[in-house]
């Protein structure tokens, strides 16, 4: 009797693991997505819905489940329905918020990790990951690129901006080799005058003018001609620095590399470097400020992406839906290789995962990308490494 006894607990005892296990394994695992679906940012917003749906269509697991909601841009509401998510709904993982700005009061939900899509890393609570491509991840690559090229006397030009103490930071961390850096004013009505000081254009123009006086007052016997070709140049002296990081894009980047063209400081002298530059098109038409060099995702996989991202949408892809196929599959990952537990460990421990955007290394609640290299010249991108 007490051996039927046993083996009829026995029994049970399997038949329930096995029911929990199956109930467990056929549990959805529910990530949300935090992100604007209306206001000014709403078709960012639905970019970022459609890739992560793209995502789940390469994973094809349907374990996974995405619980969309509409921040609107604001703190306050992406507090809140934050906050019904993980209370409702169980959710830990958010992808999410777009902006910064946004994160502001997440902390107050320490049991939720945030992969937000920004690159900045500063004034962000512990528990929010910046997913970005950020500005560590580009010096990184430039550092790389300075090796190659043998660069000693790197400077850097940051625009005073809110975007200033993200790129002092990341050179800090970096510890990239710099000759110096310098802040300067996006106003362009201001912008010259100070790229004139930093390259030491008016010595170098005096320096001109003091060797065309000489050779007036001198008996050279081909003083005529040298004097002929002297003033042909805008400048004589060397340059004391041989590449140059403009950590701006846009108008602005051609602005700067303007004014150092005007200061008779080309990009054949010295290497021009970019940062943000997402293979700019309008660039290729830039010649006079041709090449110009810049650390960048892996334009292959960029393209390949915007051609399915097309093809599913009828509509192109942004920088943003890119990025946010490859936290999907990231997540995704890390979650796998947990067995599909949901923890604080998850995001802590140090990990690589290969992606569309190139090789993310995530340590500590911290993301990095390894980027590739690229060159604009003769109006076509041309990648180095």
């Amino acid at each position: 009797m007490k051996t039927d006894i046993k083996l009829i607990f026995s029994i049970l005892l399997v038949f329930i693991f096995t029911f929990n296990f199956k109930a467990l394994s056929a549990e959805k695992i529910k990530i949300g997505l935090l992100i604007p679906v209306t206001g000014e940012y709403g078709k960012i917003g639905e970019s970022v819905i459609n890739s992560v749906r793209l995502a789940l269509n390469s994973i094809n697991d349907n374990k996974i489940e995405i619980l969309p909601r509409d921040t609107r841009s604001d703190p306050s509401t992406t507090l809140k329905i934050a906050r019904e998510l993980y209370e409702k709904d169980g959710v830990k993982i958010i992808i999410g918020p777009l902006f910064n700005s946004s994160t502001e009061y997440l902390s107050e939900i320490p049991e939720v990790t945030f992969l937000s899509l920004t690159n900045k890393l500063t004034n962000t609570p512990a528990n929010v990951i910046s997913a970005g491509v950020n500005s560590i991840s580009q010096i990184n690559a430039i550092k790389k690129f300075q090796e190659l090229k043998n660069l000693e006397r790197t400077i850097f030009l940051i625009p005073n901006s809110n975007f200033k103490n993200e790129i002092e930071k990341a050179i800090s961390k970096t510890n990239i080799k710099l000759k110096d850096k310098f802040i300067y004013d996006t106003d362009p009505t201001l912008l010259t005058a100070q790229i004139e000081k930093v390259t030491r254009y008016p010595q170098r123009k005096q320096n001109l003018l003091d060797e065309i006086e000489r050779l007036e007052n001198s008996n050279d016997a081909n003083k005529e001609k040298k004097i002929e070709n002297l003033k042909k140049r805008d400048t004589i002296g060397g340059i004391n620095f041989d590449s140059v990081v403009i950590a701006d894009f846009d108008e602005n980047f051609k602005s700067v590399a303007t004014s150092l063209l005007y200061t008779d400081v080309s990009s054949k002298r010295v290497f021009y470097i970019n940062l943000n530059n997402w293979f700019d098109e309008s660039l290729l038409e830039e010649r006079s400020i041709h090449p110009i060099y810049f650390p960048s995702v892996d334009k292959k996989n960029y393209e390949l992406f915007n051609s399915n991202y097309k093809k599913s949408y009828g509509k192109a892809a942004n920088q943003i839906s890119f990025l946010s196929y490859d936290i999907m599959g990231l997540i995704y990952y890390l979650i796998y290789k947990n067995d599909f537990v949901i923890s604080n460990k998850v995001f802590s421990e140090n990990n690589i995962f290969k992606g569309k955007t190139g090789i993310f290394q995530i340590n500590n609640k911290n993301i990095t990308h390894e980027l590739s290299f690229y060159s604009i010249e003769n109006k076509k991108f041309i990648k180095i490494f």
